[in-house]
């Protein structure tokens, strides 16, 4: 998606702490399972990548995301019900 230019900034842009990465256990594989059977339908799937983003804005009631998955982060919804904001 986004070529070898846009991969390499975006791996510089990460490097230089412009976001977080969050570290989970083992255990919440299986909330991320859930969501992605609950998420899962013909032509349309939660990837463990979505689980994954999808669990940090979870654990941190952050619901403002980048990414460029837009299709499928537009039908998520979190537990309270609030939308993915999208940038």
């Amino acid at each position: 998606m986004l070529g070898e230019r846009g991969r390499f900034g975006l791996l510089r842009w990460v490097g230089m702490g412009s976001v977080q990465i969050f570290p989970f256990d083992t255990e919440d594989l299986l909330d991320m399972t859930d969501w992605m059977a609950r998420y899962t339908h013909e032509r349309a799937e939660m990837d463990l990548a979505d689980a994954s983003l999808y669990w940090v804005a979870h654990e941190t009631g952050v619901n403002r995301i980048l990414t460029l998955d837009v299709r499928d982060f537009s039908r998520y919804r979190l537990p309270d019900g609030r939308a993915f904001e999208m940038i």
